[in-house]
């Protein structure tokens, strides 16, 4: 209690907001945002990778699309990139291929951050989940979840062998990528949250 001057009191409390949990909803909202755009930071790799290998800079996002659409696409553009033709645009199938890649992405981004906001770490531990994160999801993409959408879809070979027609080093490292930008995320935005609160 603080007695000033005028004869006026009041009472000053301090709160710790580091050990205050996360709501289930906060955690869902910034495990999609954080999926989201770690997956972008994935895809833009993806798309790198392809345009290294002279397999045409949008193909990933029409052999994602693949699942739900026919390969044309995908072929075309690997065609076009064997020729010279880096970017070949199909904007329909490039946009299904997003919001396949993105939506996966921010379900993966909610499994980690609803348990990762609970942990008092530092960045570079979360950095460190994220990365082990990123090799939980590679096997389960490649092993689990594209053999399975590819029979529940009717896709075939294109998303049951993405993980080999994609090279398995470019797959994993992807993966990888994604986890690593996912944690970092996380930790920046639990940094933010402090210094606001």
């Amino acid at each position: 209690m603080v007695t000033l001057p005028t004869g006026l009191e009041f009472t000053m409390t301090s709160t710790t907001t580091s050990a205050r949990p996360t709501s289930l909803g906060r955690s869902l909202v910034i495990g999609i945002g954080a999926g989201v755009l770690a997956s972008l930071v994935m895809a833009l790799y993806a798309m790198g990778a392809s345009w290294l290998k002279d397999t045409g800079f949008l193909t990933p996002l029409y052999h994602i699309a693949s699942l739900v659409t026919a390969p044309d696409a995908m072929m075309t553009s690997m065609e076009a990139g064997m020729a010279g033709e880096a970017v070949r645009l199909e904007a329909g199938p490039a946009l299904v291929g997003a919001l396949i890649h993105m939506t996966t992405g921010a379900f993966y981004g909610v499994l980690f951050t609803v348990v990762a906001v609970r942990l008092h770490v530092g960045a570079a531990v979360l950095a460190g989940l994220g990365l082990l994160w990123g090799a939980v999801v590679f096997v389960l993409s490649a092993f689990v979840a594209l053999p399975a959408a590819a029979t529940v879809f009717d896709a075939g070979e294109p998303i049951r062998d993405m993980a080999e027609m994609a090279g398995w080093g470019t797959f994993l490292a992807e993966h990888l990528l994604f986890g690593v930008v996912l944690g970092l995320l996380v930790a920046a935005w639990r940094r933010g949250s402090r210094t606001v609160e």
